[in-house]
């Protein structure tokens, strides 16, 4: 990489942390922090869920898949596609009809609106976590980008992965803690289109000439890698299982449908985030996957794009892609430290302070202080990651199996009680932990449908709150007659 490079680089970055200076300046409450003020454009919020969703750490995943089984990976993201339409159709109109007025600021918020605080500490203890670890998922995508071309080296003879992540994580942690949501959203709009059109426009035209166009692709790559159906049944029904029902649970989804004026506002952002995963950046990212597989057949499979960047770019283009790429995933990193953050402070911390505590200012200097020590254990997570992909969808596993189910009985179902919340809660999500860490196995004829453990986990999940819902429900409000 030339200098020029690095110094493109050195720029983006610190325009980057200016913007997160100026919001850190503008930021007067909790609610512009966490929610910017209820207050912004429906296709900033379309594009701060494709860059939060899909962002550096899928787009360095995708690169992977399409290393390993060409388009087929690219189903990874038709599950953002369903889940953000299923989202906009049946979940949006409901949540827009209560948060203004109930003013939300957080998941949990919902589910104690509809259960109690016991189902909304739990929530929030499951989300603060699961987010926890999907911001060290990101942060290895950033380490895994930059020692693999702005950071090979370093004068402390560090490895170049752990120096990058701790460079990646000191930029993210920074720019996350001062700037609030809005920086978050306003700043994932200008990336996102920076990636994507440097992606589609530059880096797949440059990559295909140098190598000799699509049937010289095609000449290096197994035939199944051009088709869409080399894919395992289980693999694609274990994605959708494990990412559709994120678009529910979501705490950075829930705060942009708070951000979003009115419910047409919400609808307009989730539809436009939906186009923008499946099929545009699905196909260009395993695409880019293919063609590094082609130039770099014995690299790791993560690693394989980032490394087709810096040495098939010409000088200048390099500087600005990889920026795009950094900033893509701080996107994410960032939302996702934000939805942690949001979920310990005001979710589990603030209900026990004094009201003489809950200030304006003091919440916000609480907020940053909690949002630094997110990203602070989420460095340490990252550091015993191996793969981005694994550990963005062991995350998604852990969240979604022990929050779906009662996030959507909420939604649809009067019947389900708090009770019933909990024991789905804790059932589901023990249950898909224990399994993914081996602790307990399953029998051999279901072992053998290779299904993930996510789908187990719901299916526990469902039945306990089923149950314990019709055995304990809830009690009804208790009627003050002296109002009559």
């Amino acid at each position: 990489m030339s200098w020029i490079d690095y110094l493109i680089f050195a720029v983006y970055m610190l325009g980057v942390l200016a913007i997160g200076f100026h919001y850190f300046r503008q930021n007067s409450n909790e609610e512009d922090y966490y929610v910017g003020n209820r207050d912004i454009n429906p296709y900033h919020v379309g594009l701060s869920i494709v860059a939060t969703d899909v962002g550096g750490g899928f787009s360095i995943g995708l690169g992977g898949a399409g290393f390993l089984m060409g388009l087929s990976g690219s189903w990874l993201l038709f599950t953002g596609l369903v889940g953000a339409w299923l989202s906009a159709v049946f979940l949006i109109p409901r949540i827009k009809h209560i948060d203004r007025r109930k003013g939300f600021m957080t998941y949990p918020d919902f589910l104690r609106d509809r259960y109690d605080n016991r189902v909304a500490l739990l929530a929030a203890l499951i989300s603060g976590l699961g987010y926890m670890g999907f911001t060290g998922a990101q942060m290895l995508a950033g380490a895994k980008l930059a020692s693999a071309t702005i950071l090979q080296t370093n004068p402390f003879g560090m490895e170049p992965i752990l120096f990058s992540l701790l460079v990646i994580a000191l930029i993210t942690v920074l720019y996350t803690v001062i700037g609030g949501l809005k920086a978050v959203i306003y700043t994932d709009t200008v990336q996102w289109i920076i990636l994507l059109s440097g992606l589609v426009l530059v880096t797949i035209p440059i990559t295909l000439w140098n190598l000799g166009g699509t049937g010289a692709l095609k000449e290096a790559l197994p035939p199944t890698h051009f088709s869409l159906t080399a894919i395992a049944p289980s693999t694609l029904v274990n994605w959708m299982v494990t990412i559709v029902p994120i678009w529910a649970i979501g705490m950075t989804l829930y705060q942009r449908m708070y951000a979003c004026r009115n419910e047409a506002d919400a609808k307009k952002a989730w539809f436009t985030a939906g186009l923008f995963e499946y099929p545009v950046m699905a196909f260009s990212g395993v695409f880019l996957g293919m063609c590094a597989r082609v130039v770099f057949p014995e690299a790791e499979p993560e690693m394989a794009l980032p490394m087709l960047i810096r040495d098939m770019l010409p000088v200048g283009v390099t500087g600005i892609i990889i920026a795009a790429y950094f900033s893509a995933i701080m996107s994410t990193a960032d939302s996702c430290m934000m939805a942690s953050s949001g979920n310990f402070t005001s979710d589990i911390i603030r209900p026990f302070l004094e009201k003489s505590d809950n200030g304006d200012q003091r919440m916000i200097r609480l907020s940053m202080i909690v949002t630094f020590a997110v990203g602070t254990v989420a460095v340490i997570l990252a550091a015993r990651f191996t793969t981005v992909l694994n550990a963005i969808l062991y995350t998604y596993s852990f969240m979604v199996s022990g929050l779906f189910v009662p996030t959507i009985g909420a939604f649809f179902w009067k019947q389900g009680s708090s009770a019933g919340a909990l024991a789905a809660m804790a059932g589901g999500g023990s249950l898909t932990l224990l399994l993914m860490t081996g602790i307990i196995s399953l029998p051999e004829k279901l072992e053998t449908l290779g299904l993930d453990a996510t789908l187990y986990g719901i299916i526990v999940s469902g039945i306990l709150y089923l149950v314990i819902s019709l055995l304990a429900p809830d009690r009804p409000p208790a009627t003050n007659t002296n109002d009559e």
